[in-house]
């Protein structure tokens, strides 16, 4: 019987963990390669986590080259039901201060299509729903296990994800915020998008290192103060970890995100060919 399995995607060191008992590490192939790194197994109490860096083994991959299919697919494919991903981020918005974590609800696509976004090409079609891009039932699970971290919680918001690896210009940063968005990042799409075509309930919790470059009375963003920030909030991120594993059960979720691919597929099962079918078999079963 399929159980609650989390998935964590962020930095290697957050697997460092007194509470987590790491089991062992494998590298599933997906049809779209290897994912990043090596997905490394634990538990944390009753509960299974896999564990993912995002840029690879050392940060080798930049936000446009992670590859993102293998990721998500080599989750879904070890039994992931819940993805957290961990992402640092730029605030656009005064009250949200460097070292402050966010738990967004919306998302603003900036990338420039270069990188894949879809599992339903070469043979099948389907149009998942994105209104709501993360699960909200399990984005509000996070939002409650991250105030534990004793660090200020603000949830929901919108999320700009831009292409880079630069960062913003000082124009775009103040387009953005006249759109109303609270963020600026780089890496939660098309993680998002993969992870609602996966079935995989999908929420982040974002790391805000900076005022990207708009706020005037601070210095401009750069690597120096990203990191420096990162690493303080690197117990927050883990403390989050462990309060989540810890609450969040064993009930498989009653979202809309373990069905969304099957209410979206467009191309019949006769025009569909077999080895499209054969190809996306582990999206299109029944679960």
């Amino acid at each position: 019987m399929e159980k609650v399995v989390l998935g964590v995607i962020g930095g290697s060191g957050l697997y460092e963990l007194p509470e987590c008992k790491v089991l062992e590490t494998i590298n599933p192939e997906t049809p779209f390669g290897f994912p990043s790194a090596p997905l490394v197994k634990g538990t944390i109490g009753d509960l299974t986590v896999y564990f993912l860096a995002r840029h690879g083994a050392g940060h080798r991959f930049n936000p446009s080259e992670v590859p993102y299919r293998a990721n998500l697919w080599a989750l879904r494919a070890v039994g992931v039901t819940h993805v957290l991903a961990i992402n640092a981020v730029g605030s656009l918005r005064l009250e949200i201060k460097p070292g402050d974590l966010v738990v967004p609800d919306q998302i603003i696509d900036r990338t420039k299509g270069v990188r894949a976004s879809t599992y339903f090409e070469n043979g099948i079609v389907a149009h998942a729903e994105f209104a709501d891009p993360y699960c909200l039932d399990f984005a509000a699970r996070l939002a409650k296990a991250a105030r534990v971290s004793g660090k200020t919680v603000h949830e929901g918001g919108t999320l700009v994800v831009m292409e880079g690896p630069q960062f913003s210009t000082r124009a775009e940063s103040k387009l953005y915020i006249s759109w109303g968005a609270h963020l600026i990042g780089m890496t939660a799409l098309p993680e998002a998008k993969l992870a609602r075509e996966a079935g995989l309930c999908y929420a982040s919790l974002c790391l805000a290192t900076d005022y990207d470059c708009w706020h005037e009375a601070e210095g401009d963003v750069s690597v120096e103060a990203v990191v420096q920030v990162m690493h303080q909030n690197v117990a927050a991120a883990r403390r989050t970890v462990v309060e989540l594993a810890a609450k969040l059960g064993n009930s498989l979720p009653t979202c809309k995100c373990r069905n969304a691919v099957h209410r979206s597929v467009m191309t019949n099962h006769s025009s569909a060919g077999e080895e499209a079918r054969k190809r996306l078999a582990l999206l299109l079963e029944d679960r």
